[in-house]
C-alpha cells in the first residue's frame, strides 16, 4: 500500500481537495496521510482543523507555522517556520508521495522541505498565472520542485512543459473543485439563512477580497474602493474571510466595519464547501478577486466582477467581468453583472476548467506511477530550437 501525504494549509485548498481525498480513501492501493498546517490551526481564521475532522478525514500530523502578523517580515518568517515544521513531520513519517495544491506560501514551504528527503511531489493547479500576487512565483517554484503535474487546462499544461518539465510528467486533469458538483447535496436558501444567521430575501451578492500581494501597499485603497462601490448595492451581500496574506487583517477590519453599518451585509468566517457552493448556486453574482470566481463560478453560469490584478493571467469564462480597483469601475461592473441581459447571455456556458473527473484522473496516476529513479531524477525538457526566444 502506497502512503500519499496530502498537505492542506487553508480552507480554500481543502475545499478543492475533498473529492481527491475521498478517492484516495476508496482506493485499496493507497493510504491517506493528511497533514494540516497554516490557517487550519489558527483560531483567527476559524480553526478549520475541526471541520476537516468532522468531514471524516483523520489528520495524521499538524504543522504550526503562522505568526500572528501579516507584514512582509511576518510572512517570510512563517515560511521559514513552515520549512522546519514540515521537515520534522517528514522525518517522523515519510510519505511515499506528497500531494500539493496551488500556490500558497505555506504550501511552498511543505514542498521545499520535501526536497532533501527525496519525496516525489505531485502538484495540482500548476502552470497558471496570477500577475498581481506573489503566488505566481511560488506556483512556478512548486512546479520545479514537483515530479508529477495535474494541470486544469491544456494551456496550463503547455506552460508547465515550457518551464522545462518533461511532457510525460504532465496530465490535463481539469480542476478537482468541480468534482463536487455531481455529488454535493445543495442547501436551500432557508437552510443557509438558519445555519449562518443570514437574511436573504433575494439572491445575494457573494463578496471575497484578498490583498493583491504584489501591490500590498495599496490594500487599504483597494478595499475602500470596493466597499464604496458596494455601498450603493441593495441586494444582500455575504462576505467571506480574506486569506492570511500581507494586509489581510487590514482588509478584514474594513469588511467588518462595513457589515456593522449595513444591515443587509453579512460576514461568514467559514462557510465550508457545501454551504459555499450552495450560496453560489442561489447568488445573483460574485464580486472581489477570489480564484473561485474564475474557476468554479462558470459551472453555475454565475456572473463575476473580478476586481484588480490578483487573478490577472488566468483562463476565464465569459461570465467574468474584469474591472480596475476603482469605485466607478466596480459599480459599472456590478451594474452589468446584476442585470438580467448579462445573466441570460450565460445560458449554456461551459466551464473551461473541465467537467468533473479530475479526482479520478489524479488518484489513478498517483496509484500507478512507479516511484523509482525515473520519477525522482528530473531532466530539463528543452523547447525545440525553432520555438526558443
Amino acid at each position: 500500500m502506497r502512503t500519499v501525504g496530502v498537505v492542506t494549509v487553508a480552507r480554500s485548498d481543502y475545499g478543492i481537495y475533498i473529492p481527491v481525498l475521498r478517492a484516495i480513501q476508496k482506493d485499496p492501493r493507497l493510504k491517506l496521510r493528511l497533514i494540516a498546517a497554516g490557517m487550519h490551526l489558527s483560531p483567527e481564521f476559524g480553526f478549520t482543523l475541526d471541520m476537516i475532522r468532522r468531514d471524516g478525514f483523520p489528520v495524521a500530523d499538524c504543522v504550526e507555522m503562522l505568526l500572528s502578523s501579516d507584514t512582509p517580515l511576518g510572512v517570510a518568517k512563517s515560511m521559514g517556520l513552515g520549512v522546519a515544521g514540515f521537515a520534522e513531520s517528514y522525518s517522523r513519517s515519510r510519505p511515499d508521495i506528497l500531494l500539493a495544491l496551488g500556490d500558497r506560501f505555506e504550501m511552498h514551504s511543505a514542498v521545499l522541505a520535501a526536497l532533501p528527503f527525496k519525496i516525489p511531489v505531485a502538484h495540482i493547479h500548476g502552470g497558471e498565472l496570477t500577475f498581481g500576487a506573489i503566488d505566481d512565483a511560488l506556483r512556478h517554484s512548486i512546479t520545479k520542485l514537483s515530479h508529477l503535474h495535474f494541470a486544469a487546462t491544456r494551456e496550463y499544461a503547455d506552460r508547465i512543459v515550457q518551464l522545462g518539465e518533461e511532457p510525460w510528467r504532465v496530465v490535463v486533469s481539469g480542476a478537482p473543485g468541480l468534482d463536487h458538483l455531481s455529488s454535493i447535496e445543495f442547501l436551500d436558501r432557508e437552510e443557509l439563512e438558519r445555519r449562518f444567521s443570514l437574511s436573504l430575501p433575494e439572491p445575494p451578492l457573494v463578496a471575497t477580497f484578498h490583498p493583491v500581494t504584489l501591490e500590498f501597499e495599496d490594500t487599504e485603497r483597494h478595499i475602500s474602493e470596493l466597499l464604496a462601490a458596494l455601498d450603493s448595492v441593495r441586494v444582500p451581500i455575504v462576505f467571506t474571510m480574506p486569506n492570511a496574506d500581507t494586509g489581510g487583517r487590514l482588509a478584514l477590519r474594513h469588511v467588518l466595519e462595513f457589515v456593522r453599518t449595513h444591515p443587509h451585509a453579512f460576514y461568514v468566517e467559514n462557510l465550508g464547501t457545501q454551504a459555499y457552493f450552495s450560496l453560489m448556486k442561489i447568488a445573483a453574482a460574485m464580486v472581489g478577486n477570489s480564484s473561485s470566481g474564475i474557476i468554479e463560478a462558470a459551472s453555475f453560469q454565475l456572473p463575476v466582477v473580478n476586481v484588480g490584478n490578483r487573478q490577472a493571467g488566468r483562463v476565464r469564462g465569459r461570465n467574468v467581468i474584469d474591472v480596475e480597483p476603482s469605485r466607478a469601475a466596480i459599480e459599472a461592473g456590478l451594474g452589468a453583472a446584476l442585470g438580467r441581459p448579462f445573466r441570460d447571455s450565460l445560458a449554456g456556458l461551459e466551464n473551461p476548467y473541465g467537467s468533473g473527473r479530475a479526482s479520478e484522473i489524479i488518484v489513478g496516476r498517483i496509484a500507478e506511477e512507479p516511484l523509482g529513479d525515473r520519477l525522482i531524477v528530473k531532466r530539463f525538457h528543452d523547447a525545440p530550437r525553432g520555438k526558443r526566444p
